[in-house]
């Protein structure tokens, strides 16, 4: 039996039925053991999981459980599942609105039980946002709902970690025109503090080293093409130094990501979303995690969309899964000897 201080398996979320989750969340389980991941249950339709499996001729041994108390502590070769019911078991390719509130509920419960200490952290496979908002949810995407049911009083902070880099946008979903004028001190400094915690907490690093990138082209050019970097940057990361935060810049973004640059920083905190994800995506798309700072659960997800274009054709990529699954056990365990 696992003692108190063993990590929980962890909850991965149904996300949605009609894209590539259940393909690559079928296939890990089915590589669990030559691939070294670590325990997990899943808070899904056992239905759904089983056609998916017979549609892609994957192996695949169900246990459906009652709630997380229930699942196995010690691996085997059944794939413990809380049930979660779909309205109608969706084709590849064509989410249905009726099972808006099934994807919803299997983040509910995964969120409770990593809340409960049921489950080490969550893994969430990707939704599919437009169903879900046409079906009621009020909330911009995941990371907005977590803090939501994790009753966060501060905003979350999104991460996308890579082997070599790991990067944090200011502003996520926020058009292009209005990124400059969504940008505060108070905001940059916000994501610095929740990423420098996390750096040290989740991730192991004494001292982090953080970079800061301009909004501007070469870094505003002292004010000639813009002044966020003298009136709102800057003074950000000046006040982050007098904390003791290991931050530094603002850099030019064209200059910030290349290989010998990447070396010299644990993170880099971006100014807009395309900025944090371009360089992070061109440089391991397959591979990369978005991590949601600021819980006070572990979050991971695969960096990827729910590709319905390839749903149910075999051809879903599981490494990002892999490595969402990889990074939240290694956070849980730094957080269970905290």
């Amino acid at each position: 039996m696992a003692s108190a201080r063993t990590p929980l398996p962890l909850a991965v979320t149904m996300g949605e039925p009609a894209g590539v989750g259940g393909e690559i969340l079928i296939k890990a389980f089915a590589a669990r053991e030559k691939l070294g991941l670590p325990h997990f249950f899943a808070v899904a339709d056992p239905n759904w999981l089983a056609d998916t499996a017979r549609r892609l001729d994957l192996p695949l041994d169900v246990r459906i459980v009652r709630e997380a108390v229930d699942v196995s502590l010690e691996p085997d070769g059944f794939l413990n599942v809380v049930r979660v019911e779909l309205e109608t078991n969706p084709e590849p390719g064509v989410p249905l609105g009726e099972n808006a509130q099934a994807v919803i509920e299997s983040i509910e419960h995964a969120v409770s039980y990593a809340l409960a200490g049921q489950a080490s952290g969550v893994v969430t496979l990707p939704i599919q946002k437009a169903v879900l908002t046409a079906a009621g949810f009020r909330h911009p995407g995941h990371t907005e709902f977590l803090a939501h049911l994790c009753k966060t009083k501060s905003r979350p902070i999104m991460m996308l970690a890579a082997e070599g880099l790991r990067v944090v946008p200011v502003t996520v979903h926020v058009a292009l025109k209005d990124v400059a004028r969504s940008l505060t001190k108070d905001a940059i400094m916000a994501a610095a503090r929740i990423t420098h915690a996390a750096l040290v907490g989740d991730f192991g690093l004494d001292k982090p080293r953080i970079a800061v990138a301009a909004l501007n082209p070469h870094g505003g050019e002292s004010g000639t093409m813009g002044r966020e970097e003298i009136e709102i940057i800057a003074p950000a990361i000046a006040a982050l130094q007098k904390e003791g935060i290991g931050v530094k810049g603002p850099f030019p973004a064209d200059t910030l990501f290349h290989a010998g640059q990447r070396k010299k920083f644990d993170a880099v905190i971006c100014m807009y979303h395309d900025q944090a994800l371009i360089p992070l995506k061109t440089i391991d798309f397959a591979g990369g995690v978005n991590v949601t700072l600021g819980l006070p659960i572990v979050r991971t997800s695969p960096d990827h969309g729910t590709a319905l274009d390839i749903a149910g054709q075999g051809k879903a990529d599981m490494a990002s899964f892999v490595a969402a699954l990889k990074l939240a056990a290694a956070c849980a365990k730094r957080r269970l000897k905290a």
